[in-house]
């Protein structure tokens, strides 16, 4: 069973990861040749305010995220 993390930015919307959800689990079955029900997608949201860039919080909007 794959099982596939992926961590992001917040601030995308619920249509943007549907979208993304599916087209990883497609490629997951015809990589791996396993039903998609046997896939999980883990989407791992993080605040900005958690996440540096080169030793600058993202939040910080240096520009460069």
């Amino acid at each position: 069973m794959p099982i596939i993390q992926v961590n992001l930015l917040q601030g995308r919307s619920a249509e943007a990861k549907r979208k993304f959800a599916a087209g990883v689990t497609q490629l997951a079955c015809d990589c791996f040749g396993v039903k998609a029900s046997q896939v999980r997608v883990m989407l791992n949201e993080m605040s900005p305010n958690n996440y540096a860039i080169a030793g600058r919080l993202v939040s910080d909007g240096d520009g460069k995220s």
